[in-house]
């Protein structure tokens, strides 16, 4: 599956998951959906709407990817997950056509996450693009509003080099007469936006160019409040196509995020004194504002435990990173994890020294027998290498 080896996993075409959901009679038709994409930030976007929806009494389902410990994270109503026995049920009546067809791992989890929605009649669910959005399976809904969040550097290999190129396969998300929000107005790539919106008449916004009251959230990375304003306007737009959302539920659904919908690895604290932070940021942007965020703490020495995919520019991450810090190299446990070797000599080359351990849990004990109360301790750079902690 993509999620453990890669781009050999990839299928950049929709026939499947449209064949797929005739199979299955159609599903994503039978209810409502707000469709979200962009590089960081989709899937916290995603889960706040659908706290917030929660905390308004609506019956909200909730596909996002990947998964940190449990397939099923990634398909779930109300904040529940989806159930084995479904996922079984599922799978056996139609493994027969998902072998005849020869489907992928994420175009079956696509047509089980609409069947699931269609058959336990949400009011509404909340579909996050797996990668990109124009060719992405997903993109086969006809939502009531369309998210982007931002567009950086990421999966170049499909997407494309720059992001002008990734901006207009993110920019395949958006519907005709569907309104759709732009979380950051990035200059080099607003028109691009404007025009594919203007040609299908969607109303577009740019939830920067509005000021809102500030609200608390229990997701603390400070990236999040980007993501809190954009979910703050499709709310908005939300409540002016008759959705029974008052600030209350705002305010309930921010505070309660990753209570109500199961949310993990968000600038996650897992122990205090010392201090230890994990986040699932993985690109060159994500990894940015979370270092910025950690160099504003203040602690007597900073640790890092990281890994990171084989398809990632470390020569250009690793600067991200201070050099006044103790590095130990991790190599994540699938197939398309990057070599901890070749790990260690690109930060070296760029003066950040470290060593290296087999596993995550060897790392973080290792550094415990020796650090400081006062001390940082700080796990990522692949969500793979996150979900090592929470198994």
């Amino acid at each position: 599956m993509y999620q453990n080896i890669g781009d050999s996993a990839y299928k950049k075409d929709l026939s499947n998951i449209i064949l797929i959901c005739e199979h299955l009679n159609n599903p994503q038709n039978n209810f409502k959906s707000i469709h979200v994409g962009g590089t960081n930030g989709k899937g916290s976007c995603s889960h706040m709407l659908s706290s917030i929806l929660q905390e308004s009494g609506y019956n909200v389902g909730l596909y996002t990817s990947p998964h940190l410990v449990d397939f099923r994270e990634r398909i779930r109503i109300n904040g529940h997950m989806i159930s084995k026995d479904s996922v079984f049920e599922f799978m056996n009546h139609n493994l027969d056509f998902f072998k005849s067809n020869n489907v992928s791992f994420f175009e079956m989890t696509v047509g089980l996450a609409f069947n699931y929605f269609s058959k336990n009649k949400v009011d509404i669910a909340i579909i996050e693009v797996g990668m990109g959005g124009r060719l992405d399976s997903t993109n086969i809904i006809i939502p009531i509003l369309s998210v982007i969040t931002n567009i950086s550097i990421d999966h170049t290999k499909f997407l494309g080099s720059n992001v002008s190129h990734i901006a207009r396969e993110k920019a395949g998300i958006i519907k005709e007469n569907i309104p759709v929000v732009i979380g950051e107005t990035q200059d080099e790539i607003k028109s691009i936006f404007i025009d594919v919106s203007n040609s299908k008449s969607a109303e577009i916004v740019f939830a920067d160019d509005f000021i809102y009251d500030n609200y608390d959230c229990d997701l603390k990375g400070n990236y999040q409040k980007k993501n809190i304003k954009t979910v703050l306007k499709a709310s908005e737009i939300l409540q002016q196509n008759c959705y029974k959302i008052n600030d209350g539920h705002i305010i309930d659904g921010l505070k309660k995020v990753s209570l109500n919908t199961g949310l993990k690895g968000r600038w996650e604290v897992i122990q205090n004194k010392p201090l230890i932070i994990v986040d699932t940021a993985h690109n060159t942007a994500a990894l940015n504002n979370v270092i910025s965020q950690l160099l504003m703490l203040d602690y007597s020495l900073l640790y890092f435990i990281i890994g990171f995919s084989d398809d990632k520019d470390l020569d250009k991450i690793s600067k991200i990173f201070p050099q006044k810090a103790e590095y130990y190299f991790v190599k994540p446990k699938v197939d398309r994890g990057r070599d901890s070797q070749e790990v260690k000599q690109i930060f070296r080359s760029n003066n950040r020294n470290g060593a290296i351990k087999n596993s995550v849990n060897e790392a973080l004990n290792h550094i415990k027998k020796s650090c400081d109360i006062d001390d940082v301790i700080f796990i990522g750079g692949s969500t793979f290498l996150v979900s090592e902690i929470f198994q």
